[in-house]
């Protein structure tokens, strides 16, 4: 079960209209939207690189992974550079967000049993729900995403 310690600082962002949390922690920086570059052969929601300080990154869009519909970048679009541990070895990723709210705290987690039904996005996406102010908001499951076997064209 996830508990309040794993999800103690959360990043807010948006999908698709929807609000989706990461872990504070992984976030290394939110940029705006710049040039990037196609890789013809990656999967899908993988398909571009960008430059973050020098060092090539792969661009992510998790609409396409979450089974959401995708939009077109407005002046909110963020993109947001994570490290997380790919095949045991810290790696840098960039996601693409329709916005991103800031960090917060969750008052709580409420299920780590995420509903199968009625929902807009892939469950097995979601490690968990937790609740701020009035909100529900899925927490992420990052490692899910990026799996190595997921990644395979």
């Amino acid at each position: 079960m996830t508990t309040q310690a794993e999800v103690a600082e959360i990043l807010i962002i948006s999908l698709a209209g929807e609000k989706f949390a990461l872990p504070a922690d992984i976030v290394l920086e939110i940029l705006d939207p710049g040039p990037v570059t196609p890789i013809p052969t990656a999967p899908e929601f993988v398909a571009n690189l960008v430059n973050f300080r020098g060092r090539v990154v792969p661009l992510a869009n998790l609409c396409r992974r979450c089974g959401l519909p995708t939009s077109q970048q407005t002046p909110d679009t963020r993109i947001v550079v994570l490290e997380i541990e790919f095949e045991e070895v810290p790696t840098l990723v960039a996601i693409l967000a329709d916005k991103v709210y800031g960090v917060s705290q969750l008052d709580r987690v409420i299920a780590d049993q995420v509903p199968r039904l009625g929902t807009r996005w892939r469950p097995e996406f979601v490690k968990a729900i937790g609740r701020r102010q009035d909100e529900f908001v899925m927490i992420l499951d990052i490692g899910r995403i990026f799996a190595p076997a997921d990644l395979v064209v």
